[in-house]
């Protein structure tokens, strides 16, 4: 945000000065900000103004793009989802690595257990590096292997670090076979095709939660909660308990 807004305050310094040299020019900036501090105000309030702005249009465009993506948010055979049966549907794009995630973790399991009618959809959306998706490769081993998926989950959130052979050893004590620890080129291309998904729903980061038609960034657990009444509401269901 620092390096944005003085950016764009140098922006505004040079449409105000007149030509300098490049051996001056940082000293002239600098005498310039000191004088007028308003100027990185100014231009704080405009950046925020576009972030939010920027924003709101790319939650827009997403939340028009919801009803063609249904079924691939939804109903992807592939994925894992706990209480499968239940009527109000959440989907959870995660990374095990994130920190967002693995704060968020704890709750979205106990959401899942508080609520069985609450259909709850993983989506490994590794967005860290190649450990990551060794680690969503490793949960879909494990499902595979019809190993606890939900304890893979819960375990890869709370390890810190959590490196390669801590996912290994994790991942083989609930089953997953180390061939596919090795190479997994179903686990690939299905998270492939999440990638290809996140990037056309523009969410930007994880944890990402949708409920419907409403689109959650972040670990904000109360608007989780509040879609997912929206969404009872709408069904006609009992009130959820929250996380």
């Amino acid at each position: 945000m620092l390096s944005a807004v003085l950016t764009a305050a140098l922006a505004i310094v040079a449409c105000n000065a007149t030509t300098v040299s490049d051996k001056s020019f940082d000293a002239r900036v600098k005498a310039y900000l000191i004088a007028h501090p308003e100027v990185i105000e100014e231009a704080l309030q405009k950046l925020q103004a576009k972030m939010a702005a920027d924003d709101a249009a790319d939650q827009a465009k997403a939340s028009a793009r919801l009803p063609q993506l249904r079924a691939a948010i939804e109903r992807d055979p592939r994925d894992f989802v706990a209480n499968p049966r239940g009527a109000i549907t959440v989907t959870e794009f995660y990374d095990y690595r994130c920190p967002h995630c693995a704060n968020v973790a704890p709750k979205v399991l106990a959401l899942i257990r508080a609520n069985p009618d609450i259909r709850f959809v993983f989506k490994e959306m590794p967005i860290f590096g190649a450990t990551s998706e060794h680690a969503a490769l490793a949960a879909l081993a494990v499902k595979k292997a019809g190993g606890d998926y939900l304890a893979v989950y819960r375990a890869f959130m709370a390890a810190r670090p959590l490196d390669v052979a801590t996912i290994d050893q994790i991942a083989q004590r609930l089953g997953a076979n180390p061939a596919d620890l090795a190479d997994y080129p179903a686990g690939k291309a299905q998270i492939a095709d999440v990638t290809v998904l996140f990037k056309k729903l523009d969410l930007g980061g994880t944890p990402s939660f949708i409920v419907g038609d409403e689109i959650i960034p972040g670990e904000d657990m109360d608007a989780l909660n509040a879609a997912i009444a929206k969404a009872r509401r709408a069904a006609g269901a009992p009130p959820a308990r929250a996380a």
